[in-house]
């Protein structure tokens, strides 16, 4: 084992970087996305909340391989070709978006409703009291599940391996097939995994626990 990190050391480590920064862009454009459809949801405007259940409804029960194999395959026929980290990257800030938006959704329903009405009587419009007293509390609610959603993405950016998307899986599988050592192969991959997802993990129940207390 090693012996390959030794080896294939400037291929593992630009893997590693990939990945961080697939999943740190993903991450961002998601809790955007993300955020945006949850309100939508919990609008008082049938409309968007019929377009944000369809976007969650959607996007959270399609296998994140089609999509991203539709940015990768599909869209280069008639628009613009993608390369394997954007499709990779788009795939699964969609994906990730719709159980961020989820999560954002149960959060603002947490939130009891007579802070609506409170800022609607204190002269605030819908929009400035979802902004300036319901949001501010629901991210509070939401940091815990956020978190897991966080580390599930990491794990979930492995998908870029099916479209040459340079990240620590896909180099994984390029050792393994020059070496044909399989198991050192797919142990070390690992390991860099965890080396990203174990300190993530501690951070959110850290977290947790500051905001139970």
């Amino acid at each position: 084992m090693f012996q390959l990190l030794n080896n294939y050391s400037s291929e593992l480590f630009l893997g590693f970087k990939n990945t961080i920064m697939v999943s740190v862009l993903a991450l961002v454009f998601s809790l955007v996305i993300g955020s945006l459809v949850g309100i939508m949801q919990t609008s008082h405007h049938k409309g968007l909340r019929m377009l944000g259940d369809i976007y969650v409804e959607f996007f959270r029960n399609i296998p994140l391989l089609i999509i991203v194999m539709f940015f990768y395959v599909v869209v280069p026929l008639y628009w613009v070709k993608l390369n394997g980290f954007t499709a990779g990257l788009i795939g699964l800030t969609i994906y990730t978006s719709a159980f961020i938006a989820d999560v954002v959704r149960s959060g603002i329903e947490a939130v009891p409703h007579g802070q609506m009405e409170a800022g609607l009587s204190q002269g605030f419009t819908a929009t400035e009291t979802m902004v300036y007293i319901i949001f501010p509390q629901a991210v509070r609610i939401v940091i815990p599940p956020l978190g897991n959603q966080f580390i599930n993405l990491v794990k979930n950016s492995s998908i870029l391996a099916m479209v040459a998307g340079l990240d620590l899986m896909y180099f994984g599988d390029l050792i393994a097939s020059e070496t044909f050592n399989t198991f050192d192969s797919y142990i070390l991959v690992a390991l860099f995994y965890l080396v990203l997802t174990i300190p993530l993990t501690a951070l959110m129940q850290y977290l947790e626990r500051r905001l139970t207390n």
